[in-house]
């Protein structure tokens, strides 16, 4: 959906690119109309990328759908596939949201392209996501490729990505309560968003959901004969008696699959939709592809870090980082931390001003040896730290920035026995402690 200006873009549209998408973001439309039209007029003028693509999987929902496209990814590289992929948002250069045939795409070959889209559209009104859409199926088109993997942006219906008229497959990851101003105050609502991008006769895979949401997502399958594929119905993933791996099983049969390797319990689900929508695409993959998942990796999605924050820990004490930011990212968030319990885990939250801090923090709140709010200065619309301290019952104190929670930490806290930390809560604060970090995308 492109309802929402990109204005303040901020250190992370630098450079050549940066300097295009600031002239591109003075075209914000002044009237949204909630269609495709100005993406459709656009890709138009290119000549359809969009239609020359390789076969493509698009993947909606409001939390796992990145792990879900890094899943599919792992598996279709594993295979000997070269893949696109184009994600949003990135963490701290815009380059991260287009993988093109297994690479980075270039700041030179993007910014061309952005320049390409920008003459294209002749000073019409546009949206900035509506260009990086526009630019991300060029780029597609241009390079071969076996695969693409599209992530919606925001919903689905209106979503620019879903010009997309005849994807491979689609899948529909957990749904939970987020961007309620723009999608919708009730999940079946947001659900209806989210399955806007169900096509005629093309294959949906869902992960587990409510009653209510699946009723919705089923209906409007129905609508479309869009053939479903739902957990615990059409296909099913549970761990193996001794744990060590994990079944699969669907109408086509059985599969032993490695463990993914992107951490947390939330993820056997998000492996298990990549798979299905895999098998529902009708693509042909080798057997050997399915051991891909344990290479599977994806940024910000509870991933250790190991350069300059880690270093201002105690000897032993491990840090990690989570982009999740609503209610239900964090309830699973707090089932990784149920699983912590052989160690203290302590909490830095800094989120963005839309957020719920409150709905975010109650299931982790239980499970924190401590919290700590912090805003960091160059952090997108930051929740200011007071606001994120009045919705933590009490358990909430002020870092008030990233390396000042981490110094309280090293110097306050008992040493033994080693904690674990959690840096949590938005994906723009997620950007900013890679870069205070050192992390550099591959």
């Amino acid at each position: 959906m492109n309802a929402s200006p990109t204005s303040g873009l901020g250190p992370e549209f630098a450079g050549r690119t940066g300097a295009i998408l600031e002239r591109l973001n003075q075209l914000y439309p002044a009237l949204i109309d909630l269609s495709l039209g100005r993406l459709e007029h656009l890709l138009a003028r290119l000549g359809h990328p969009e239609r020359h693509l390789p076969p493509v999987i698009h993947v909606a929902g409001t939390n796992g759908k990145g792990s879900t496209c890094a899943l599919i990814r792992a598996i279709a590289e594993a295979a000997g596939w070269r893949v696109h992929v184009m994600t949003s948002p990135h963490l701290v250069h815009v380059t991260e949201r287009f993988r093109i045939a297994g690479k980075i795409v270039t700041e030179s070959e993007l910014a061309e392209v952005l320049e390409e889209v920008e003459r294209a559209n002749d000073g019409a009104p546009i949206t900035v996501f509506e260009v990086l859409t526009a630019a991300g199926f060029v780029l597609g088109a241009r390079h071969p490729a076996e695969l693409m993997i599209v992530e919606v942006g925001l919903g689905g219906r209106y979503d620019a990505t879903n010009v997309l008229a005849r994807p491979a497959a689609c899948a529909i990851a957990s749904i939970s309560m987020d961007h309620e101003a723009f999608l919708g105050d009730t999940l079946e609502k947001i659900a209806l968003e989210k399955a806007g991008i169900i096509k005629d006769f093309v294959p949906v895979a869902t992960g587990r959901h409510p009653t209510d949401v699946m009723g919705v997502i089923a209906r409007v399958a129905a609508e479309h004969d869009a053939p479903l594929w739902r957990r615990g119905h059409e296909w099913s993933i549970t761990p193996s008696p001794d744990g060590t791996r994990l079944i699969y099983r669907d109408g086509e049969g059985m599969l032993e699959l490695p463990h993914p390797g992107l951490p947390g319990p939330h993820q056997v689900d998000n492996a298990g939709l990549a798979v299905a929508t895999l098998r529902a695409s009708g693509l042909s993959l080798p057997a050997q592809a399915w051991a891909g998942l344990a290479d599977a990796h994806w940024p910000a999605r509870l991933q250790q870090l190991h350069g300059a924050l880690a270093h201002l820990l105690p000897d032993g004490w491990d840090l990690w980082l989570d982009g999740g930011h609503n209610p239900g990212a964090g309830e699973a968030l707090a089932r990784v931390m149920q699983e912590w319990s052989d160690r203290p885990v302590h909490l830095i939250v800094g989120m963005k001003q839309t957020k719920d801090a409150s709905g975010f923090l109650a299931p982790l709140l239980p499970h924190a040896a401590s919290v700590q709010a912090v805003a960091e200065p160059e952090q997108h619309l930051a929740l200011p730290v007071a606001d994120i301290i009045a919705a933590g019952q009490g358990r909430v104190t002020a870092g008030p920035t990233i390396k000042q929670a981490l110094e309280h930490l090293s110097r306050d806290m008992p040493a033994q026995p080693p904690a674990r930390v959690v840096i949590c809560g938005s994906l723009y604060l997620a950007g900013v402690a890679l870069q205070q970090d050192g992390w550099v995308a591959t």
